[in-house]
């Protein structure tokens, strides 16, 4: 598996999104990427209450601690790689969460425009 180079969306490169939870399609603690990751987990995105209730909501619980996977559960102001395309749902629905660019990484542009991500920078 070959992982994509480490670059953030401003062209830079790229910096840890979260170690705790531990984060990333790899669990590296960076959102990055490849090939094999079909749900491009590369937008480094802040939790809020409002994405949280949100992605539940679509069927993506991401609030609820699931042990067996070694998931914490996440909640408002932790740190993750979200999927490029359910951030832009979310965007597109009002309640997207805040972004931290240096963590996401540059294939989120494959998915979402910068501008948008821009709208939502810590």
């Amino acid at each position: 598996m070959k992982i994509d180079p480490s670059v953030n969306v401003l062209g830079e490169p790229l910096i840890a999104c979260s170690a705790d939870p531990l984060t990333g399609y790899f669990r590296n603690g960076a959102c990055d990427t490849c090939d094999q990751d079909r749900g491009s987990h590369t937008v480094c995105a802040v939790m809020t209450a409002e994405f949280l209730a949100y992605s539940k909501y679509v069927g993506n619980d991401l609030s609820t601690p699931k042990p067996e996977w070694g998931f914490p559960g996440l909640k408002p102001g932790d740190q993750w790689c979200l999927c490029a395309a359910r951030f832009l749902q979310a965007h597109d629905e009002g309640c997207a969460p805040k972004v931290s660019l240096r963590a996401t990484h540059a294939r989120a542009l494959d998915v979402v425009p910068l501008e948008i991500l821009r709208l939502y920078a810590v």
